[in-house]
């Protein structure tokens, strides 16, 4: 299936490349995006010829986060895949999954890796979790980040917004693996080549047995009452003189001045 947003590739072999498809955006989503990896995940889900899921971004990045400074999200009535909701498939669909990662990966493309099974990233990879810099905290999508990096650790770059390296990714937790650029497609291989030996079944039962036995499973009670407080907090004042910084590129009103 080719949308204008998403690409999916199927080889032989059962391995299915979903291609994050808004380059001239850094693959940042909109609401498209957004329900074409809902249904391509369900889809690839419950295919049983289906071994591999990899997710990566075409272009220059993996994924740059949110698309803000496009057009403004439709009303929540209107919308049928949430990002929680893309998050939540990822992280229970019984396959493996792997994120391919390069290039910006920011906000809610942190929460797609965060969500994979395994994530390989390329020295030039960056990651951040901005939101408290345009004045909302990421409610929702804290479960996720929680389960690929420790509490502690999370804590320093979720309060501070501020960037941090694919070897400091690694160190976290958040990265299995970081190699240069031009060999992340053979790092991506050999690692298909090692998960096409386990079975599909096998597989399936390890993800949701570490899934029902890691801390406090997500559930929809917690997404939803999450997903509320998140809903106040976006609209509040702070959050739009985010967005409209942002938009105007120039420094927040909370910025101290010198």
């Amino acid at each position: 299936m080719t949308a204008a947003t998403l690409v999916t590739d199927i080889d032989a072999r059962g391995v299915a490349t979903l291609t994050l498809n808004r380059p001239d955006r850094g693959n940042s989503y909109d609401q498209p995006l957004l329900e074409a990896l809902t249904a391509e995940i369900g889809r690839l889900g419950v295919d049983a010829a289906i071994r591999i899921i990899v997710l990566r971004g075409a272009g220059k990045h993996f994924c740059a986060g949110a698309d803000i400074g496009g057009q403004e999200p439709a009303p929540r009535a209107e919308k049928h895949a949430t990002l929680p909701g893309v998050c939540h498939a990822l992280d229970a669909v019984p396959k493996p999954t792997v994120a391919l990662v390069h290039g910006a990966c920011m906000g809610g493309g942190l929460a797609f890796a965060a969500c994979c099974d395994v994530v390989i990233a390329t020295h030039d990879a960056a990651f951040a979790l901005p939101e408290v810099r345009l004045g909302f905290a990421p409610g929702p999508l804290i479960p996720f980040f929680l389960r690929a990096i420790d509490a502690r650790n999370l804590r320093r770059y979720l309060l501070s917004g501020e960037r941090f390296a694919a070897d400091e990714a690694l160190r976290v937790g958040l990265a299995h693996q970081v190699c240069d650029f031009a060999a992340g497609d053979a790092a991506l291989s050999a690692l298909i080549d090692e998960m096409l030996l386990a079975g599909p079944n096998a597989v399936g039962h390890a993800k949701a047995l570490l899934r029902r036995l890691t801390h406090v499973p997500v559930s929809p009670e917690l997404l939803a009452e999450l997903q509320s407080e998140f809903d106040v907090r976006f609209n509040s004042a702070e959050a739009e003189e985010g967005r409209a910084s942002f938009r105007e590129k120039r420094t927040p009103t909370w910025f101290p001045s010198q």
